[in-house]
């Protein structure tokens, strides 16, 4: 799904298993920035992460459901500034 106009602020970010990989913060540049506290923690805390929106399965009432497992999508993080997690 390249389309992500129907990704809202506070949505829940689950991976294809159903697993809770992160919240919605905003659609930004066809990424999904997550809220600062989906962060992580040690080095990944306290700064926000972003989802690929080519990893967008389907939106399903107010959960985006991911393509990847909730264990692969957080390999596919990008820290901010542009980095991987």
């Amino acid at each position: 799904m390249s389309n992500l106009d129907g990704i809202k602020e506070h949505m829940e970010v689950i991976g294809a298993d159903g697993v809770h990989v992160g919240t919605v913060d905003k659609v930004e540049g066809g990424r999904i920035k997550l809220t600062k506290a989906d962060s992580g923690e040690g080095s990944h805390e306290g700064h926000h992460h972003y989802i690929e929106g080519q990893l967008v399965a389907e939106i399903e009432g107010n959960k985006v459901r991911l393509s990847a497992t909730g264990a692969n999508a957080v390999l596919f993080e990008e820290e901010e500034g542009g980095g991987q997690a």
